[in-house]
């Protein structure tokens, strides 16, 4: 006496629909802390960039213009930064110790104030270059800083061919107007574009992230490409190593 096994179609279907829609929800129920999270998870496991303390050597490429070599000192714990940059025939310091700022130009220290107007050295760009290295180099672990404000909803968008999960990021008045964009992989939340715009749809610029580099135990992007949001118009690309 044999047997039947009744094949229901409706019944495959309704399985299927009910995996994508189970996955679709799950998408869905990713809130942007958790996003973070994870994406943090991926970048740094072991947490190590709260007490970082290492070196970065970036060469940026910009059309029609010499490449800049930087060499970043970056000591977290100790609340020291230091950057070495040359480009062409001059090579500036910036070094911040504990809020201390000094500048040296071509091997000179304390350089003459027709110097410093001439070539535009102030400790106001030395923080911003400590600002500008510590946070790009930082993410996305900077964005669990005081004044930044995670948006709760997690986008799936589509960018330049490929498909992310985009984490919206706001700051207080305080420290920035900006809106920021992050796009992860959806299968390993690795951080691999940020984007920024300012008053317009257009302003602002997207950053291209490829290959990595892994530094005390962080992985980071090794190469930084920037790009106009209103034209696509290409700026340079940033190339990190720790030679």
């Amino acid at each position: 006496m044999g047997f039947f096994i009744i094949f229901n179609p409706m019944k495959k279907l309704t399985i299927l629909f009910a995996f994508l829609l189970t996955t679709h929800l799950f998408s869905q129920e990713l809130t942007g802390i958790e996003l973070l999270d994870k994406t943090i998870q991926y970048h740094d496991p072991n947490g190590n960039w709260e007490t970082f303390n290492g070196t970065l050597f970036v060469t940026m490429q910009t059309p029609k213009n010499p490449k800049r070599d930087s060499e970043i000192k970056i000591n977290l714990p100790e609340e020291y930064f230091y950057v070495k940059a040359s480009r062409g025939e001059n090579t500036t310091e910036y070094t911040i110790d504990k809020g201390k700022c000094k500048i040296s130009f071509n091997g000179q220290e304390n350089p003459s104030e027709e110097v410093l107007e001439e070539h535009k050295l102030n400790c106001n760009r030395a923080n911003l270059y400590k600002n500008y290295y510590t946070y790009l180099y930082g993410l996305p672990m900077k964005l669990k800083d005081n004044g930044t404000i995670i948006h709760d909803k997690v986008e799936r968008k589509t960018f330049k061919g490929k498909e992310y999960l985009v984490l919206k990021v706001t700051y207080d008045k305080k420290v920035g107007s900006d809106a920021w964009y992050f796009y992860f992989n959806p299968k390993t939340y690795a951080m691999e574009v940020y984007q920024f715009f300012k008053e317009t749809p257009t302003s602002g610029e997207y950053i291209l992230l490829s290959d990595e580099i892994t530094i005390n135990g962080i992985k980071m992007p090794k190469n930084r490409a920037w790009y106009y949001n209103k034209d696509n118009g290409y700026l340079g690309t940033d190339f990190l190593t720790n030679k």
